[in-house]
């Protein structure tokens, strides 16, 4: 994906748990990578919750374990097609099966979506700290209208 602000440009590229940034600024090339395996597997959680199946899937979880051929009866899909969504899950880390017997039981894993949880609950207050600056900076500007409106009315 290629991002151009200004005369700025970054391609950014992600592969085996890194991230690679290229940015090209005044013609000078630099390459800065960070293997990061968070930043990743965020958007692998993200990307695994972006399906209501899978999010249907989860929440049926929540309640407890299940097998595939449970999971599956409330949707029009095969179970080989649940089977797809729940290897999706798991590589997510949202989902781990065990054997007993012969079941293979899925049941979730509340660590990755608790990650997913803190990341949001930072990113959220970061942005209520810039609306809450924003409205400052806004109301200052209109109380300065306010001002000079009522000496230019004098």
């Amino acid at each position: 994906m290629t991002v151009a602000s200004g005369d700025r440009a970054s391609d950014l590229s992600v592969t085996d748990h890194s991230v690679t940034n290229h940015s090209v600024t005044d013609h000078s090339v630099t390459d800065r990578s960070v293997t990061d395996r968070s930043v990743t597997d965020l958007g692998v959680t993200f990307a695994a919750l972006a399906d209501p199946t899978r999010r249907a899937i989860l929440t049926r979880l929540a309640a407890g374990e299940a097998t595939v051929n449970e999971l599956a009866e409330p949707f029009a899909l095969t179970q080989q097609a649940i089977s797809k969504h729940i290897k999706v899950l798991e590589q997510a880390g949202l989902v781990s099966r065990s054997r007993v017997a012969q079941a293979r039981p899925c049941r979730l894993e509340q660590t990755s979506l608790e990650v997913a949880g803190d990341w949001i609950a930072r990113h959220r207050q970061l942005w209520h700290e810039r609306y809450d600056r924003l409205d400052d900076h806004l109301a200052g500007l209109q109380g300065g209208r306010d001002g000079a409106a009522g000496e230019t009315a004098t």
